[in-house]
C-alpha cells in the first residue's frame, strides 16, 4: 500500500507530470535533496505546510535553508571542483568532509597592505626625482595629481562594483566580465593580463638597473667603460637583456616550483619598501638640520661626470707652486699649465655646488618649472653663466652628464602612471576576506590615499632638498654614481638602494604570481576558445602552461630593455582596464537594473565618467599610438569571442543597454511608418515541420539570407497543432530546429512558435502579431504548394489562398517561391545568367527592388537583371521602352530592357480543355464532400443545365454553348470525350478568360526567359468569393509552367522603390 501510494504520488505530481519538465535551477536557493515524498511529507507533518507540499520538490522550506542562504559564497566560472565533492559527498555519507578554513583576512593584511606593496614599486625609487628635475615641481605634482585622481575615481567605482554581491577570484576581470559581458570582459581580461605581465618585466629591468648601476657595476657582460654615445647605450641594453632573461628564468622556476614561499616573502619585500620610504622622510628631515655632504662639480654650467677626477678644480696650491688636477689632464693634451686645452675648459671656471642643499634652502623656487631636454643634451645648472663660442664644435662630450632620452611632458605621464597601478590588489584577494564588502572599499581608498600622499609630498620634498641638475641626473653620474634618492636617505644611501633592489624582485615575482591565475581564469570561463589550454595546470591546480605563457610574453618586455620604453605599453593596458572598471560602474547606475544594489554608497555616475574621461585622456596622453594598438588587440579579441567565442550569459550591462536602446528605437518607430527611402522587406518566413518537428523546405531560409544578408528584420515561423500545456515540448523542440537552421543557413533573425489548435488560425496568428511595436513584418515569405492537387493536401493549399488574402488584407507584400528545392543554396555561385523580372502591374516596386538586393549576394552578382512588360495593341512600344530605360535610369539600376508585345488572339481549343479541366476537378472535389442525396442532386442539376445549354447541329460530338455572359451572336466551341459529356459545357466564361491571360502569358514567358536563373512575376491577386480558389492554383499553375525558378510577388499596396535622393 505504501509502494502503491509513492507510485500515485510520483505519477500525478512527480519528475514527469505535466508540466515539470524543465530542469532545475542550479542554484544554493533550491534544495536538491532526493528524499522520498514519505520523508518529504514528514517534513510538513504538524507545521501547517501541508498547503505547499506539491512544491516541496522547486520550493524549500525557507526554515531548512536560512543557514545555507546566509553562508552562501559564490564560486569562480568554470571550477567545478567543489560541486563535484559536494556530489560525492551526498553518494557516500560515511566519508568524512575535510573542514573548509573560513576566510580569516582583515581590511590591513587582506586590502591595505598589499595595495600598499603594488602601488610602491620601481618607478618611485628610480624615476621620481628624474621626474621631478625634468617636469619641475608644478608639472610632476600636475601628474601626480591627475594619475591618483583616476586612481581613486577607479577605485570608487570598483568599490561599487565589489559590494553589489560575492565577487570571487578573477578580481577585476571578473568585476568587468559580469558589469559588460564576455565580450568586454574577455577583451579588457587579455589588456589586464598583459598589463600584469609587462609589469613583472618592468620591474626584473628596474632589479637588474639596481644591480649594474648601482651595486655591482663590474658585472656588467658587456663593458661600458671607454665607451660612449650609441655604443654605450647598446652595450647597457644588452646587458640589462641578458641579466634580464636570467633574472626571469629564476623567478619563473620560483613561481613554479614553490609559489606559497613567494606569498610568504610578500610582507619582507613589503617592509622593504616600507623602511625605504621611511629612511627618505628621515633624510629630508635631516637636510633641515645637516645637509649631506654631495658635491657636484660644474664647469661653466655644464655638470661633470664625477667619475675620473677626485678634485672639482683645474689647478691647486701645493707646496707653494701651482699644479694641475686630474680635470685638467682629462680635457688637456699634458699636465703643464702652458698644454693646450678644450675651448670650453679653457673659458669657463670650474665650480662646486652642494646636490642636497637642504630643505631650509630654498632651492624650492629654482625646481618649480620643467626643464625638458633633447637626447644628447647637457645638463646645465640654472642661473649660472658660461662662455661658448658656438662656431666651435662640441669635444669630451663624454666627461658631462648628457640627456639620454628627448623628454616631453607625455612622456613623463606614461612612466610615471604605473607607480599609480596595483589598486585591484585587494579586491584579488576578495575570497580571503573575512568581510569583504567592507574591507574592499576602507583598505583600497585608504591605500590609495596613503599613496598619494606620499607621491605629492616627495614632489615637494624633493624640489625643496635636491638641486636642479642632481634631480634631472637619471644614473647619478654627476654624485658618483650614486642613486639619485638615496643620497637623500638616512642613514645611508644602501638603504634606499638594497630595499628598492629587493622591492622590486618581489614586485616581479608578484605579478608572474598573478598574471598566470588571471590568464587561468579567463581560460576556465571559456570565453576564448584558443586560450582553453591555459586553463590546465598541474595537480593541484597550479597554471603551468599559463606561466609559460607569461614568462614567454614578460621576455618581450625584457628583449626591449628600456624601462622608459616598457612602462608606457603596461600603462596603456592598465589604464584600459580602469576605463572599464568605471564605465561598468556608470552603466549598471544610469541603467538602474534590479540587482545594482551596492553597500558602499559613496559612488556616482558622474564621477565614474569622469574616471573613465580620464583614463582615455591619459592613454592618449602617455602615447597615441601605443594607445591605438592596446584599443586595436581589444578590439580584435571582442570581435574574436563575438564570433567564435562561447555564448555566455551574465546579466551584463551591455544587455541591459541593449534593451534600453531597443525601447528607445521601437518608440521612435512607433512614430509613423519608414519613408520609401528606408524601406526594405522585414520578412516573415513561414515553414512547416514534418512529425519530427524538422523543416521541410530548408531552401526558404537560404533565399531569406540572400535577400537579406543580415540587414533588417527577419522572423522565421512555424505552427504547431495542439494546446499549450500538451504540446509544449513539440514546439520547444520545433524552435531547436529553427535555430540551429537559421544559424546554418546563417540567418539573423527571431524564432517564434505558435501552438494553435489547427494551422490555419496558427499561421494566422504569425502574420497579425509577429513583430514588435514599429519592428513588424511588412513582407511574408511563404513556399508554393506543390502537392496541391492531391486530395488528401487540400486543406494545405486552402490555407495557403488564405494567406494571399490576409498578406493582401493587411497591406503586407507576399513572396512565393515555387520550386523552391531547385533554389541555389548559400554555398552556390552563378558565375553567368540572367535574373528576368516581368512587370505586368504596379504594385508599388517589389519586382524592381527584389532583383537589387538579390544581386548583392555572391549567390546572385554575376547574374544580369532583364525587365520585360507587356504591351497591348493600342500601346506604343517604342515609347514604353523609352520611358521604362529612363525610369530604371533614374532608379539608379542596370538592366536590359524589353517591351513584348502581346496582340489579341483567338482563343484556342487547348484554353477550353484546360478550363474544361479545372471545371471537372473543381465540380468532383466538391462533390467527394457531399452526402449521398446532395450528390444525386447536385449531379441532376448540372445534367438539366447542361441539356438546356447544349445544342445539338452535326453528329460529330462537338458540343457549343452560349455563355450567359457573353455577347449575343457569339459561339464557342470545343471538342468533348466520352468522359466530359456530363461537364461538357463551361458554366463561367471568366474562367476560359482567365485561362487564356494565363497560357498567352505563359507561351511569352517560356519564350524568352526558359534559360534564365530566376523569373520573379506578379502574382495575381486571389478569388473573393471561395467557390473559385481551386480555379485560382489551377491559372497560377498555368502561368508558372515549365518554369525553373519562380518568384511570384504581391505587392503590399505603398511604394517601395524611389527615384530621389
Amino acid at each position: 500500500m505504501l509502494n502503491n501510494m509513492t507510485d500515485t504520488e510520483e505519477g500525478e505530481g512527480g519528475p514527469n507530470s505535466q508540466g515539470d519538465g524543465n530542469p532545475k535551477e542550479s542554484s544554493p536557493f533550491i534544495n536538491s535533496s532526493s528524499a522520498s515524498d514519505v520523508e518529504k511529507s514528514q517534513q510538513y507533518d504538524g507545521k501547517n505546510m501541508a498547503l505547499f507540499e506539491e512544491e516541496m520538490d522547486n520550493s524549500p522550506m525557507v526554515s531548512s535553508i536560512l543557514s545555507s542562504l546566509a553562508n552562501y559564497s559564490n564560486l569562480p566560472q568554470g571550477s567545478k571542483e567543489h560541486e563535484e565533492a559536494e556530489n560525492e559527498e551526498g553518494a557516500a555519507p560515511s566519508k568524512k568532509k575535510p573542514a573548509v578554513k573560513a576566510p580569516s583576512l582583515g581590511t590591513l593584511m587582506g586590502v591595505y597592505l598589499p595595495c600598499i606593496q603594488n602601488i610602491f614599486g620601481v618607478i618611485l625609487f628610480l624615476r621620481m626625482t628624474w621626474m621631478v628635475g625634468i617636469g619641475g615641481v608644478f608639472g610632476s605634482f600636475f601628474i601626480v595629481f591627475m594619475c591618483c585622481s583616476t586612481t581613486m575615481l577607479t577605485a570608487i567605482s570598483m568599490s561599487a562594483i565589489a559590494t553589489n554581491g560575492v565577487v570571487p577570484a578573477g578580481g577585476s576581470y571578473y568585476m568587468i566580465s559580469r558589469s559588460l559581458g564576455p565580450e568586454f570582459g574577455g577583451a579588457v581580461g587579455i589588456c589586464f593580463y598583459l598589463g600584469t605581465t609587462f609589469a613583472g618585466a618592468m620591474y626584473i629591468l628596474g632589479a637588474i638597473e639596481l644591480l649594474l648601476v648601482y651595486i655591482l657595476p663590474q658585472a656588467a657582460i658587456f663593458k661600458m667603460e671607454g665607451l660612449e654615445g650609441a655604443e654605450m647605450e647598446a652595450a647597457m641594453l644588452n646587458n640589462m637583456r641578458v641579466y634580464g632573461t636570467i633574472v626571469l628564468s629564476f623567478m619563473a622556476t620560483v613561481v613554479f616550483v614553490g609559489v606559497k614561499y613567494v606569498n610568504k616573502l610578500a610582507l619582507v619585500f613589503l617592509a622593504c619598501v616600507i623602511l625605504s620610504i621611511l629612511a627618505v622622510y628621515a633624510g629630508v628631515i635631516k637636510t633641515a638640520i645637516e645637509p649631506p655632504v654631495f658635491p657636484v662639480c660644474i664647469l661653466g654650467n655644464r655638470t661633470l661626470i664625477s667619475k675620473g677626477f677626485d678634485v672639482c678644480a683645474k689647478v691647486i696650491e701645493q707646496d707653494n707652486g701651482t699644479i694641475t688636477t686630474k680635470l685638467w689632464r682629462i680635457f688637456c693634451d699634458s699636465e703643464f699649465l702652458n698644454a693646450t686645452c678644450d675651448e670650453y675648459f679653457a673659458n669657463n671656471n670650474v665650480s662646486e655646488i652642494q646636490g642636497i642643499p637642504g630643505v631650509t634652502s630654498g632651492i624650492l623656487a629654482e625646481n618649480l618649472f620643467g626643464y625638458y631636454l633633447e637626447k644628447g643634451d647637457f645638463l646645465e645648472k640654472r642661473g649660472l653663466s658660461a662662455v661658448q663660442d658656438q662656431e666651435v664644435p662640441i669635444t669630451n662630450s663624454n666627461r658631462y652628464v648628457l640627456a639620454d632620452i628627448t623628454s616631453f611632458f607625455t612622456l613623463l605621464v606614461g612612466i610615471y602612471f604605473p607607480s599609480v597601478t596595483g589598486i585591484m590588489a585587494g579586491s584579488n584577494r576578495s575570497g580571503d576576506l573575512r568581510n569583504a564588502q567592507r574591507s574592499i572599499p576602507i583598505g583600497t581608498i585608504a591605500a590609495i590615499t596613503t599613496t598619494s600622499t606620499v607621491y605629492m609630498s616627495a614632489v615637494v620634498l624633493f624640489g625643496a632638498c635636491i638641486e636642479g641638475v642632481v634631480l634631472r641626473d637619471k644614473f647619478g653620474e654627476g654624485v658618483n654614481g650614486n642613486l639619485v634618492i638615496g643620497t637623500l636617505a638616512w642613514p645611508s644611501p644602501w638603504v634606499i638602494v638594497i630595499g628598492s633592489f629587493f622591492s622590486t624582485c618581489g614586485a616581479g615575482l608578484q605579478s608572474l604570481t598573478g598574471a598566470p591565475r588571471l590568464l587561468q581564469a579567463i581560460s576556465r570561463d571559456s570565453v576564448i576558445p584558443f586560450l582553453k589550454v591555459f586553463g590546465q595546470g598541474k595537480a593541484n591546480g597550479e597554471p603551468t602552461w599559463a606561466l609559460l605563457l607569461t614568462a614567454s610574453i614578460c621576455e618581450i618586455g625584457i628583449i626591449i630593455a628600456s624601462l622608459d620604453a616598457v612602462a608606457p605599453i603596461l600603462s596603456m593596458f592598465f589604464l584600459m582596464c580602469y576605463m572599464f572598471v568605471n564605465l561598468a560602474c556608470a552603466l549598471q547606475t544610469l541603467l538602474r537594473t534590479p540587482n545594482w544594489r551596492p553597500r558602499f554608497k559613496f559612488y556616482h555616475w558622474a564621477l565614474s565618467f569622469l574616471g573613465m574621461s580620464l583614463c582615455l585622456s591619459l592613454m592618449f596622453i602617455c602615447s597615441w599610438y601605443y594607445a591605438i594598438v592596446a584599443m586595436v588587440i581589444a578590439t580584435c579579441i571582442y570581435k574574436y569571442i563575438e564570433f567564435a567565442g562561447a555564448e555566455k550569459e551574465w546579466g551584463d550591462g551591455i544587455r541591459g543597454i541593449s534593451l534600453s536602446a531597443a525601447r528607445y528605437a521601437l518608440m521612435r518607430l512607433e512614430e509613423g511608418p519608414p519613408h520609401t527611402k528606408n524601406w526594405r522587406p522585414q520578412i516573415l518566413v513561414l515553414l512547416s515541420m514534418d512529425a519530427e518537428q524538422n523543416v521541410e523546405q530548408p531552401r526558404l531560409l537560404s533565399l531569406t539570407n540572400q535577400l537579406k544578408a543580415g540587414k533588417g528584420l527577419t522572423i522565421v515561423g512555424t505552427s504547431v497543432v495542439g494546446t499549450f500545456l500538451n504540446n509544449h515540448a513539440e514546439a520547444q523542440k520545433a524552435e531547436q530546429s529553427l535555430r540551429k537552421l537559421m544559424e546554418t543557413e546563417k540567418v539573423k533573425g527571431f524564432s517564434q512558435v505558435v501552438i494553435s489548435s489547427n494551422l490555419r488560425d496558427g499561421t494566422s496568428h504569425l502574420i497579425q502579431v509577429g513583430g514588435l511595436g514599429g519592428l513588424k513584418h511588412n513582407t511574408v515569405l511563404v513556399s508554393w504548394p506543390r502537392t496541391w492537387k492531391q486530395p488528401e493536401d487540400n486543406l494545405r493549399f486552402r490555407n495557403f489562398i488564405e494567406v494571399v488574402r490576409e498578406t493582401t488584407a493587411a497591406n503586407m507584400a507576399l513572396l512565393v517561391p515555387k520550386n523552391i528545392a531547385a533554389y541555389p543554396s548559400n554555398g552556390e555561385r552563378f558565375t553567368e545568367g540572367h535574373i528576368d523580372v516581368w512587370w505586368i502591374v504596379h504594385d508599388g516596386g517589389m519586382l524592381m527592388l527584389l532583383p537589387f538586393l538579390l544581386r548583392q549576394h555572391k549567390v546572385w552578382r554575376k547574374c544580369k537583371m532583364r525587365i520585360f512588360t507587356v504591351a497591348q495593341m493600342d500601346d506604343n512600344s517604342i515609347q514604353m521602352k523609352k520611358d521604362l530605360i529612363t525610369f530604371l535610369y533614374h532608379l539608379r539600376i542596370d538592366a536590359e530592357v524589353e517591351v513584348v508585345e502581346m496582340h489579341d488572339s483567338d482563343i484556342s481549343a487547348y484554353t477550353y480543355e484546360k478550363t474544361l479541366v479545372m471545371e471537372q476537378r473543381s465540380q468532383i472535389l466538391k462533390q467527394m464532400h457531399l452526402t449521398k442525396n446532395e450528390m444525386e442532386r447536385e449531379i441532376q442539376s448540372i445534367t438539366d443545365s447542361s441539356r438546356g445549354s447544349i445544342r445539338r447541329n452535326n453528329p460529330s460530338n462537338l458540343c457549343s454553348q452560349k455563355s450567359t455572359d457573353e455577347p449575343a451572336g457569339c459561339s464557342l466551341s470545343v471538342p468533348c470525350n466520352h468522359y466530359q459529356r456530363l461537364f461538357c459545357p463551361v458554366r463561367n466564361q471568366s474562367n476560359v478568360r482567365r485561362m487564356h491571360t494565363a497560357l498567352r502569358l505563359n507561351e511569352v514567358i517560356m519564350k524568352k526567359s526558359k534559360e534564365a536563373k530566376l523569373v520573379l512575376l506578379n502574382m495575381p491577386g486571389p478569388p473573393k468569393n471561395r467557390m473559385g480558389e481551386d480555379n485560382y492554383m489551377e491559372f497560377l499553375e498555368v502561368l508558372t509552367e515549365g518554369l525553373n525558378r519562380v518568384l511570384l510577388v504581391r505587392g503590399g499596396g505603398r511604394e517601395v522603390i524611389t527615384i530621389y535622393s
